[in-house]
């Protein structure tokens, strides 16, 4: 059993907030969106948000870089800028692409990076370069993740595909064809076994990594287009995020859904929920929607 509690909602975004991530410290996050602003907040002061920094396009894509104590933001048509969060400085800043910016995740020393043309740059992180131009589909890349154990970078696509890549030969591995529209959202579990994908169809699948990504179960989810999929800290459940307005707990190891956070229910969103991010921080659950808000939620599991 789960017990679920609206904590707080930060407002202060002119438009739809399209990405989050955490910071150095668990009580503050960073969040993104179409008003081009990149605001910090603080988990324990809902009245309080600090502008870091304002670009002139909208931004989905939004990474921070702990090691560095840096954000990398997807300015979208603009390319790609590097900002130091604490001091509120442009570190480096260059366009490598016309085409819009989905996703950018980190792995080791180099950075992915999902364009709207197909492409997926990877970047030697240090040198803020490209190292690589990976160019398997005329369709959207859409999303990004990475399993450590197997040393492999997934790639969801609006060709409905899936791509699985070696990460250091970045040689094509796998292509499932998982789903009948754009995969929106893709997660390894923690300890690799499985990567679950979220579409555009709203059907959650998971896929056995040993097995040659065999498909291990398919869940019709949620009602509309799946947006985010994110782990638990302690790895026992996980969360999946739509456009038909609501959040939805399963249990990780079963797949067994567990509970329904909405705006009859809960005083969720009233419009898509776009991110997640699951801090840290007294285990609190934060979402960004299209309606401008982000909203926080305090997730208890009931013995």
């Amino acid at each position: 059993m789960l017990q679920v509690q609206k904590i707080d909602t930060f407002s202060g975004h002119r438009d739809c907030v399209y990405a989050i991530q955490p910071s150095e410290v668990s009580n503050r996050f960073f969040s993104a969106g179409g008003d081009g602003l990149i605001v910090q907040w603080d988990l324990t002061r809902p009245d309080w948000g600090e502008v870091i920094a304002q670009v002139p396009a909208s931004v989905y894509a939004l990474a921070y870089d702990p090691e560095q104590n840096h954000l990398w933001l997807g300015q979208n048509y603009e390319g790609i800028q590097v900002i130091d969060p604490q001091n509120k400085q442009i570190i480096s800043s260059v366009q490598l692409t016309s085409a819009a910016l989905f996703d950018i995740l980190f792995f080791e020393n180099q950075a992915f990076v999902a364009l709207s043309d197909g492409v997926v740059l990877v970047m030697n992180k240090e040198e803020f370069a490209v190292r690589k131009y990976l160019k398997a589909s005329t369709q959207s890349a859409r999303c990004i993740a990475v399993n450590p154990q197997t040393r492999e970078v997934a790639v969801g696509y609006s060709d409905n595909l899936i791509r699985v890549f070696g990460v250091d030969d970045l040689e094509l591995r796998q292509t499932l064809v998982s789903h009948t529209n754009s995969v929106f959202s893709l997660q390894y579990s923690p300890d690799g076994k499985y990567l679950l994908s979220g579409s555009r169809d709203a059907h959650l699948k998971i896929w056995n990594v040993s097995e040659e990504y065999s498909l291990y179960k398919d869940v019709v989810a949620h009602l509309f287009a799946i947006n985010h999929v994110v782990y638990s800290p302690d790895s026992h459940l996980f969360a999946s995020c739509s456009m038909d307005k609501s959040i939805k707990i399963w249990d990780a190891t079963t797949f067994r859904l567990l509970k329904v956070i909405d705006r009859a229910r809960h005083a969720g969103h009233g419009t898509s929920i776009n991110k997640l991010l699951w801090t840290n921080f007294n285990n609190q659950l934060v979402s960004a929607s299209d309606d401008k808000r982000i909203s926080v939620w305090d997730i208890k599991t009931l013995t």
